[in-house]
């Protein structure tokens, strides 16, 4: 059965940790240069990927100890809000334009651009350890999914307004801050356990 409270809690640290990435602006720039809708199904074809393989990972780290997994939890999340606080601001990344338009062009290029961009990022490694840490991959994959493909259509549809209405710094400290929360959250349960 599905949890809407942790399928909202992973959906919020995700959204905000996604907000600032790469991949957010790599969405504006496609869906300036392409129709939105093919571009959002390639992208959305990836994260769903992502988010299907950070699940299995998360659901390994399941099978130890839950003070091992609680601490190894705290330190990825300290390890996550620290990257954040110490990211360096991003530019517009220039993404090869296909030849044709059609829709398996641009579709394939969103794909084949947030695969590889994607792999091994930090929402992946926080949607693992949030499958470990509450031990629901529906919910958890839901709420990582959702915010993904919440932060894409942002960047391919209205990148620039929200940009413009809300620095990227404070996004990226309110990702960090609620990490921070998580880190200590689980490294206390970890110690007290």
């Amino acid at each position: 059965m599905i949890s809407f409270s942790v399928t909202a809690l992973v959906f919020g640290v995700v959204f905000l940790a996604e907000l600032p990435d790469k991949t957010a602006l790599a969405g504006l720039v496609l869906g300036t240069r392409y129709r939105a809708s093919y571009v959002f199904a390639g992208v959305a074809a990836a994260f769903a990927v992502h988010v299907a393989l950070a699940i299995a990972a998360g659901s390994v780290l399941t099978l130890l100890p839950s003070r091992l997994v609680q601490a190894l939890t705290g330190v990825l999340f300290l390890a996550g809000a620290l990257v954040l606080l110490m990211k360096k601001d991003e530019t517009e990344e220039d993404v090869r334009k296909p030849a044709d338009q059609s829709f398996w062009k641009v579709s394939g290029a969103g794909f084949m651009l947030i695969l590889v961009a994607e792999f091994g990022d930090l929402t992946q490694i926080m949607t693992a350890n949030l499958a470990a840490r509450y031990d629901d991959p529906v919910s958890v994959g839901l709420g990582a999914v959702l915010a993904l493909w919440a932060v894409a259509g942002l960047g391919i549809v209205g990148g620039q307004a929200l940009m413009k209405r809300v620095p990227l710094r404070l996004i990226t400290k309110v990702a960090a801050v609620l990490m921070l929360g998580l880190a200590g959250f689980s490294l206390f349960e970890a110690v007290a356990g």
